[in-house]
Formats: C-alpha cells, structure tokens, sequence
C-alpha cells in the first residue's frame, strides 16, 4: 500500500486535521447516565419493597455494574468524537469499537439544526445536526460550544448555497 492509499479497516485518516469535541461533554453524558440510575433503582426499591424477592437486588447490583462499565467507556467515547471541514465536505467521527466515518458533502446537505437540551445550555455545548436528502448519511456533532456550534452553522449553510444545491 502506497502514502496516498488509505486503508478501508483504518476510517480515521491521519492526513486529516480533526478538531475535538468539549470535554464538558463528558459531564453532561455522566450526570444523563445518574439520573437514569437512580430512577432505575428507585424503581427496583419500590419494587423490592412491595414484592421481598432475590431478583430486585440482583436487578440493582446489575445496574449499578452497568452503569459504571457503561461511565468508564463514555470518557473514551466522547474523546473518539472528531470533526474536520475540508473544501467539499464535512468528516465526522465517532466510536471505539465500531469506527464511523460520516463524509458529509456541502452540496448534498439540506438545512443544519443546532439543538441544545437543558443539560447541554447548562454546561454551554451544543449540537449540530447536518440533514442530507438521504437519512442514513445524516450525521451529528454533539459537545461544541455554543460559538462554534454557530460558526459551523453559517459555514455551513454558506457552503451549502454556494452550491447551488442543499441548503
């Protein structure tokens, strides 16, 4: 395999200057995760307390097991998170054990949402969503600051136009 070849089992090229996600965004997926914990384990007391029986503590320790293995890979999920604007397209990528390369071509986009739920405004982060005429080739960057979460908007959206397709 030659320099300019790139590798179908190695989707993140290193050529490429990726920009990361805010670590903030690890925050706001670890205090999501708790407050899914203890309203599940609230539910487990309940139910443990209303029906004595071995599978509601079983069901909590599964649980709580979960949630700190699923806490331990959130840290290095949100680190695999990367963008990069390249002249016609836009690359996402996302995942550890599955690797996903989203290439995201300017003229091929349709409108770009920016979203920020309670959680998200509370920590300053936002998400952009870029929307193609295909559903499956969509793709999401969570975690960027408000600033650049709206500078990615307008580039965006201006080289949608530019297009003369998309956007």
């Amino acid at each position: 395999m030659t320099a300019d070849e790139v590798s179908a089992l190695e989707p993140w090229p290193d050529t490429v200057a990726w920009r990361p996600v805010s670590r903030s965004l690890i925050t706001v997926e670890l205090i999501s995760r708790t407050i899914l914990v203890v309203v599940l384990l609230a539910g487990c007391t309940v139910g443990w307390i209303l029906a004595t029986h071995w599978a509601w503590p079983a069901a909590m320790a599964a649980i709580v097991v979960f949630a700190i293995w699923r806490s331990i890979v959130t840290v290095r999920a949100v680190k695999a998170w990367g963008y990069a604007e390249r002249d016609n397209d836009l690359l996402v990528r996302h995942g550890l054990l599955v690797r996903r390369l989203s290439i995201v071509p300017y003229a091929r986009m349709q409108f770009v949402d920016v979203t920020a739920g309670p959680l998200e405004r509370a920590f300053r982060l936002a998400t952009v969503q870029l929307h193609t005429a295909s559903a499956a080739s969509d793709a999401k960057i969570p975690g960027l600051p408000p600033d650049e979460a709206a500078r990615l908007r307008d580039r965006l959206t201006a080289l949608g136009e530019d297009r003369a397709e998309g956007l």
